[in-house]
């Protein structure tokens, strides 16, 4: 059994050129092997293309959670949009690999062939893949209390807040669902039924028994009508409009809706200079960004600006990204990520930021009601309720379904735009219709599956883990959603064969609920579909810690691996351009240790292995004695970094291993180690600070130069010395 640790990109891929070199000495000392497996934007890209000689690492890692002893441990990844995935072959490109462009529209069939091998490296290409189990994520105990010892600043909510969280009323996903309980194993098609007859747009569509099917659309003449009546309310009550969806993992879906978006709010601008967009290729989809990329040649550019800047100035006022540069909530799809971008203005007063870089009450657009009302919910909590206070709430955690790509982020295969009004339908192999819609040109539709062993490991999942805390656990499932009252039938039918009672509350209910108890103190367990597992486990994190990236999430896996995750990776692009202008990197990676310790725990039930407990134990007294004497990075240069929090856990840990008395072999060798770093603490952390205060070449943002990294990340000559003891 080998551990494997995957490179990534951005923040967690710069902070393993330090930490990795860590893992692999320490663990060297209970003969645990750690192998790595680059799964990063630009190794997926380059995958697609073999005559650049990278194997498809994520395909082989796809194999290993298949099998009884996988150990992996995943750090945070790029979810690309289209503007991430042109950046990212650009830099390859100028790297001298020899990969095509991306073909926005393509003209023949080569081009198609190339396009559907970007699209495989889109969005979430890389989860649905390896989470061939279900989550289990939540905080530590260590975590906790140090969160309630050193809480975050609270901006406190002010009760006359007009901040809102706004969505569709009618056409929206939610509304237009179906659902059906598959009977009897057999394979289906989706087609479409138009003018010209019907086109079969998937085949071969597996369908096992007992596994629930659902489909559903979005009206884009609803959609567009709900963005104008937005824009409207913003205007006229001097909100900041704002949009949160989710284009990285919602791939298909989600730009075309961030595309609607645009065009509403930019609608003089795309009515007035039709043609010449049509002429520069400008998509919607891909926001503002690259309409103002693409204007620099056009002989119409002062025209265009001027027109966009005169909308800007009379339009609702936009909420911003980056106000000293001017990027806009509209800016770029990837930009605003949901379940990160929610959570980060509730914990600000609900308020974001303005053109002038002024906090101001936002009107936060959510399309879809699906999962909107979660938001809504915590908004009108801290109107009846008030500030949350982080010294004194308790902890929600979550169990969450993912496994075999269930429902919404396993849909991405299965999403289509109506070429003209028609009918999608889903037939069997026997002819009969499954799920039916009549749709207008235009509208978006998915349709979703979930497999019966992977619903039923996660009610099992969430009952067991009810059971080990003695925690209330809620199902957050609304018997108004098709998919989700079939799925109420299941846990209900599955409790009562555990005899077990659970709550079962609609999203919504489920919120509030949740809140009342950690308000209250208490810990609860939200055990949730897919979609909802990837927002709570950023919601309620950030409310109550200020982060996501210091959860424990574990996978277990459904044929007896388990990966290790180890937090959000929301703030990575921020964080590296301040590595670049300042060689200060404040990428925290607890995430990273916690799951190291979760990945050892686990090794060592596998395998029997002795030492692999005891330097789990260890590293378990490390990582509190890190949080007690709080060694997190700052976020000001010429202090503690990502850098300097590694070699203190590192130091941490020695003297735990030396302090322990279960293997003198394993106490003798770290007592010398121990020594050293605690001798030379003073020197080691002056040499990461003297190294700050520069501008630093990574020599690539999407591929990283290994050595340039290497040498900026471990700058400590005298921690790499007794480091290469370590290893020997």
């Amino acid at each position: 059994m080998k551990i494997t640790y995957t490179l990534t990109d951005e923040s967690p891929a710069l902070a393993t050129y330090s930490f990795l070199p860590i893992v692999k000495a320490f663990l060297k000392k209970a003969e645990i092997e750690v192998e790595t497996s680059d799964i990063s934007l630009a190794a997926r890209i380059l995958a697609q293309f073999p005559e650049n000689g990278y194997k498809d690492e994520l395909a082989l890692l796809g194999n290993l959670v298949e099998k009884p002893d996988a150990n992996l441990i995943k750090t945070p990844n790029i979810s690309a949009s289209i503007p991430q995935l042109k950046a990212a072959i650009a830099e390859l490109q100028q790297k001298g690999f020899k990969i095509p462009n991306f073909p926005d529209e393509p003209k023949n069939d080569a081009e198609k062939t190339i396009k559907e091998k970007y699209q495989k490296v889109l969005g979430s290409a890389v989860n649905p893949v390896l989470r061939q189990g279900n989550s289990d994520r939540r905080s530590t105990k260590a975590v906790k209390e140090y969160a309630k010892k050193n809480p975050y600043k609270v901006v406190p909510f002010n009760k006359d807040s007009k901040s809102r969280v706004s969505y569709m009323q009618k056409g929206d996903f939610f509304d237009n669902e179906k659902a059906i309980l598959i009977q009897n194993p057999t394979t289906a098609k989706i087609e479409f039924i138009g003018s010209k007859g019907t086109e079969i747009l998937k085949d071969n569509l597996k369908l096992e028994k007992n596994e629930i099917l659902d489909a559903t659309f979005m009206s884009v003449e609803n959609l567009s009508q709900f963005y104008e009546d937005q824009i409207k309310i913003c205007k006229n009550e001097n909100l900041l409009l704002s949009l949160h969806l989710k284009a990285t993992m919602m791939k298909v879906s989600d730009p075309i809706i961030f595309g609607y978006a645009v065009k509403a709010y930019f609608k003089e601008l795309f009515d007035s200079f039709k043609e010449e967009f049509e002429t520069l290729g400008i998509n919607p989809n891909n926001g503002i960004s690259e309409l103002l990329s693409k204007i620099e040649n056009s002989s119409k550019k002062a025209e265009i600006l001027a027109k966009y800047n005169e909308i800007l100035a009379k339009n609702a006022p936009l909420s911003m990204v980056n106000s000293d540069k001017g990027i806009t909530n509209l800016h770029v799809p990837s930009d605003v990520i949901v379940d990160a971008s929610m959570p980060a203005m509730l914990k600000n007063g609900a308020k974001l930021w303005d053109k002038e870089g002024k906090e101001r009450d936002t009107n936060a657009l959510i399309p879809d009601k699906t999962y909107a009302t979660i938001y809504e919910a915590v908004i009108e909590d801290l109107h009846q309720n008030g500030t949350l206070d982080p010294k004194t709430l308790g902890s929600v955690s979550n169990v969450g379904l993912m496994a075999k790509k269930a429902q919404e982020y396993g849909s991405h295969d299965k999403t289509f735009v109506a070429k003209e009004d028609g009918i999608f339908r889903i037939t069997d192999k026997n002819g009969n219709t499954l799920l039916e819609h009549k749709v207008q040109k235009g509208d978006i539709y998915r349709a979703n599956q979930a497999k019966y062993d992977a619903v039923l490991n996660w009610i099992d999942l969430g009952i067991q883990r009810a059971d080990i805390t003695g925690n209330t656990a809620i199902f957050w499932l609304d018997e108004k959603r098709p998919s989700n009252k079939i799925m109420i039938d299941l846990v209900k039918q599955r409790l009562q064969e555990k005899g077990k009672e659970i709550a079962i509350l609609a999203p919504k209910e489920a919120c509030l609920e949740s809140l009342k108890l950690i308000r209250a103190g208490k810990d609860c367990i939200s055990i949730t579909g897919n979609v909802l597992r990837d927002y709570l486990t950023d919601l309620f994190p950030i409310l109550e810690l200020g982060t996501s990236a210091k959860m424990l999430s574990v996978v277990p896996m459904l044929n007896g691996g388990a990966m290790f995750e180890t937090g959000a990776g929301g703030s990575a692009p921020k964080q590296v351009e301040q590595l670049i202008e300042e060689n200060h990197l404040r990428w925290d990676s607890l995430g990273e240790f916690l799951a190291l310790q979760a990945s050892l725990e686990f090794f060592a039930q596998k395998t029997n292995n002795a030492k692999a407990q005891i330097l789990a134990n260890c590293l378990d007294e490390a990582i509190a004695k890190w949080l007690d004497n709080n060694k997190a990075p700052s976020r000001k240069v010429k202090e503690d970094d990502n850098r300097t929090s590694h070699f203190y856990l590192a130091m941490y840990f020695a003297n735990a291993l030396a302090n322990q008395n279960k293997d003198t072999n394993l106490q003798d060798f770290f007592k010398t180690i121990a020594e050293e770093f605690n001798a030379n603490e003073s020197k080691i952390h002056q040499e990461y600070l003297e190294a700050q205060g520069v501008k630093v070449d990574l020599g690539g943002y999407y591929k990283f130069d290994d050595a340039k990294c290497n040498a900026i990340m471990r700058p400590s000559a005298t921690f790499n010395t007794i480091l290469e003891k370590i290893s020997k």
